[in-house]
C-alpha cells in the first residue's frame, strides 16, 4: 500500500478507523488507539498511545495494548478492517474460561489481528519480543487460544466480510465495491 495510512482509507465514504470506531463506540468506553504515527488520530476522541516497542511490527502493538489496558481482556482490531461487526466483538469477549485469546478461523487460518486476549498474556509476548520474535503468529502458538470456528463465525457476520483486511490496492478496490462505490483515488493518491 505504500506507506498509505490503511486506517484513512475511505470505503463506502467513511474512513476505516472511523467505521470501527461506530461499531466499538456501541459496545465499550474503554477504547485506545496503539501505533507508530500517534499524531494521525488526534482528535478522534480516543486515547492514543505510541508502540512501547520501536519497529516491533504488530506484535509490539499487540503487547503495548495489553500493558496499557485497563481492563483484564481487551479486543484488538487491525486499523485495516473496515467491515467489523458487534456480533463479532460481542462473541470475541465472552468469557471463556482458561484461555489467553479468543480469535476467529476461517478458511484462510486464524485472526490474530481480530481478536480479544487475557492482560496476562503480555509476559510472554514481551520475552518473544526481547528474543527478536516478531511473528503474531508464532506468537499465538505460545498461548492457549479458543477459535471462533468458520461455521459460527460465519453465522456472527452473514456477508463473510469481516475478516476483510485491505492489505493491497486490489483489497481496497474491494472493499469499496462492497459497499457500492468505486474507489475515487487509489491508496496512494489519498496520501497526498
Amino acid at each position: 500500500m505504500a506507506g498509505a495510512d490503511k486506517a484513512t482509507l475511505l470505503v463506502g465514504g467513511r474512513s476505516i478507523i472511523d467505521r470501527q470506531l461506530t461499531v466499538l463506540r456501541a459496545l465499550t468506553p474503554h477504547l485506545l488507539i496503539v501505533g507508530r504515527n500517534t499524531e494521525t488520530h488526534c482528535g478522534l476522541g480516543v486515547p492514543i498511545t505510541a508502540d512501547r516497542l520501536e519497529d516491533a511490527g504488530p506484535l509490539g502493538g499487540l503487547y503495548t495494548a495489553l500493558v496499557e489496558a485497563g481492563t483484564p481482556r481487551i479486543v484488538v482490531v487491525a486499523c485495516d478492517m473496515p467491515f467489523l461487526t458487534p456480533n463479532l466483538v460481542r462473541r470475541l469477549v465472552e468469557p471463556d474460561a482458561n484461555v489467553d485469546a479468543v480469535m476467529p478461523r476461517d478458511r484462510d487460518g486464524q485472526h490474530p489481528l481480530c481478536a480479544c486476549y487475557h492482560t496476562g498474556a503480555a509476559e510472554r509476548l514481551r520475552r518473544r519480543l526481547d528474543s527478536g520474535l516478531l511473528s503474531v503468529r508464532g506468537a499465538i502458538a505460545d498461548l492457549i487460544v479458543h477459535h471462533i470456528n468458520p461455521d459460527e463465525l460465519a453465522s456472527l457476520d452473514p456477508d463473510g466480510r469481516a475478516m476483510w483486511n485491505v492489505n493491497t490496492p486490489e483489497d481496497y478496490a474491494r472493499a469499496c465495491a462492497a459497499t457500492g462505490e468505486t474507489p475515487h483515488s487509489s491508496p496512494i493518491e489519498q496520501r497526498s
